[in-house]
Parts: C-alpha cells; structure tokens; sequence
C-alpha cells in the first residue's frame, strides 16, 4: 500500500474525545495486525509505560457516542464488547512502538506519526488563516463583506487542493 493510501485510513480511525486526538485499541490492533486481547494484554504488561494522558478508557456515554458515529457495533452472538475500549494519545501511540516490536508495529507506527504532524500541519495553516481574516475584518469591517466572499472562495480552492495532494478529507469532529 502507498503512503498516502495508509494515511487516509490511519485517518479515519482518529477521533476527538476529551479534546484529544485519539485511536481505539481495537483500530490499532487491526492495524498492528494482531487481535485486539492481545494488544491490550501487551498494554497492561507495560502500565508503567501509559499514564492517563497517554491512554485511557472510555466511558459508557463517550463509547456510545462513538458507535452512532462510526457504526461499530455489529449484530449476533460473541460480537459486543465485554470491556469499554481503551484510546490512545499520539503520545500513547509513540509508546505502543515500545512495546508492540514487531516489523508490522514500527512500520504502522511511523505512519501514524506522520498522519498526527500533518493534521497539525493542517490545523495550523488554516488557524493561521483563519487569524488573518479575524484581523482584516477588524480593520477593514465596512469593505469585510467583499473581501470576504473573495477570501472564502479562495479557502475553498486551498482546502480542495490540499486534500487532493493528501489524499484524504478531514471531517471536522
């Protein structure tokens, strides 16, 4: 699989809970390709290693928020969970590749970490902008309204050409 190709769907297995960017053990245990017991088995093993901030668990409200969201749970015997899952840092992550050795886990780990910087990078460029439209208002409030619909219109054309360099789409959370 190309880089871009793994990014896009590290991607979609990030969500935002408590404020943080995060990933359920059972999305990184598939993309680690091992079972998610064994995943969290190897956690606990190395607790020292994750404190809250790195990891943590979720609550019954916030699991089930998750599954309107993302539609995980499925129908039939033996398929619910016994336990609320456990999410991930990008901290939490970086530490996984400690513990998890194999070449799998590195190589996945490497991709996760790159997925991480270029939200940020994201979030920064369009924070950034964003500033810059708050400031051309305040100075320029009366003629805003045309500037605005220009600047809009340009935005747009930035975000479509950067999600198509990157090959996926942000949904804002």
């Amino acid at each position: 699989m190309n880089e871009i190709v793994i990014q896009s769907e590290i991607k979609r297995c990030i969500y935002t809970v408590r404020g943080k960017e995060v990933m359920l053990d059972e999305d990184l245990a598939e993309l680690y390709e091992v079972e998610t017991r064994v995943f969290n088995q190897a956690v606990k093993r190395n607790k020292e290693r994750f404190p809250d901030d790195f990891m943590f668990q979720l609550t019954q409200v916030e699991y089930d928020s998750l599954r309107s969201q993302i539609v995980i749970l499925e129908k039939g015997r033996g398929k619910h969970r016994k336990y609320l899952p456990y999410v991930f840092t990008e901290q939490g992550i970086y530490m996984l590749s400690a513990v998890l050795k194999s070449k799998v886990a590195v190589e996945v780990s490497i991709e996760i970490m790159r997925t991480f910087a270029k939200i940020r990078e994201f979030s920064l460029h369009y924070n950034a902008l964003a500033m810059q439209i708050i400031e051309l208002e305040r100075k320029h409030n009366k003629k805003f309204k045309e500037v605005f619909a220009q600047l809009d219109a340009i935005v747009s054309q930035t975000q479509k050409a950067d999600e198509k360099v990157m090959g996926f789409i942000r949904e804002e959370d």
